[in-house]
């Protein structure tokens, strides 16, 4: 990938990732709206709980994308996590941009994981 396009990418991915993590620590009642029923069941803690460290999460993933600083680590915790938010709240009318980000997430781990790691895996090359 070019250069440029990946920094392009990674700190677009960056900022989307701490604005969400703000605008859920400013009301995460409201996003709790976006779990599914089943999964609130499940949680140890309570919704509000849970989307609080779910936006301290974000946050962190984003920071270490703009900082560039382990950024194949914070693409591997994001791809999860973005798997995790299609389960949870399902594919909606808002939720089917996470597509989109999970595609990004994984190009940026693809593209910063360590050249050992890459080795082990010939078709990352």
């Amino acid at each position: 990938m070019n250069k440029k396009s990946y920094h392009i990418l990674r700190v677009g991915m960056s900022i989307t990732f701490i604005w969400i993590g703000i605008l859920i620590l400013k009301d995460p009642q409201a996003w709790g709206g976006y779990v599914q029923p089943w999964v609130v069941k499940m949680l140890p803690v309570s919704v509000e709980q849970a989307l609080l460290s779910t936006a301290i999460l974000d946050i962190l993933i984003g920071i270490l994308f703009l900082i560039d600083w382990f950024s194949w680590v914070a693409g591997i915790v994001a791809t999860l996590h973005l798997a995790v938010v299609l389960t949870v709240s399902g594919i909606t009318d808002i939720t089917v941009r996470d597509i989109g980000l999970l595609a990004a997430t994984i190009v940026i781990m693809l593209e910063d994981l360590p050249l050992h790691i890459k080795n082990k895996f010939n078709f990352l090359n």
